[in-house]
């Protein structure tokens, strides 16, 4: 069971990333750039924390530092979506955009966004039609769920929400 309790702590780490993340942009306090300004700090933590902890591992493991191409390249996109991702989080907040409903959004799309490309580049044994009706209640439960979270985060109900900010 050691992939499930890598996948909760991940749960956990991404669960306190966006708080922790909008924290450090209001604590840069400059309201042009504060957003940038922990973006650049977030790339700084990932140097500490995938880039030098990894050589270090793979130095005193004594491994080889060669990479095939295919896989160079795809972890390399995979960081690229990654950071830009993390960008959008920022511009999300920076728009307005509430931490809860923010990554209530992105924690309930992005397993979706996940089910469809996963399924793109490898299609099921049987083709599509093979997927089971569970799998489809599961992307509608996700998308609502995602819904209602944002919808219903706070005490005050959603209609005296939007008459007031109209």
């Amino acid at each position: 069971m050691n992939w499930l309790m890598f996948s909760l702590m991940t749960v956990a780490f991404w669960g306190l990333y966006g708080i922790f993340l909008h924290n450090g942009a209001m604590g840069m306090k400059d309201p042009q750039f504060g957003r940038y300004k922990a973006f650049l700090v977030v790339g700084i933590a990932y140097f500490l924390v995938a880039v030098l902890a990894p050589l270090a591992l793979l130095k005193f493991s004594g491994a080889s530092l060669n990479m095939p191409a295919k896989g160079f390249w795809w972890a390399l996109i995979a960081g690229v979506v990654g950071a830009v991702g993390a960008l959008g989080v920022l511009l999300a907040f920076g728009a307005g955009g509430k931490p809860s409903a923010v990554m209530s959004i992105i924690f309930a799309g992005a397993p979706i966004v996940n089910a469809v490309v996963a399924l793109a580049i490898h299609p099921p044994e049987g083709g599509f039609g093979a997927l089971r009706w569970q799998f489809f209640l599961g992307i509608a439960l996700a998308a609502l769920g995602g819904c209602l979270v944002t919808m219903y985060k706070d005490p005050k109900p959603v209609a005296a929400k939007i008459s007031v900010e109209q």
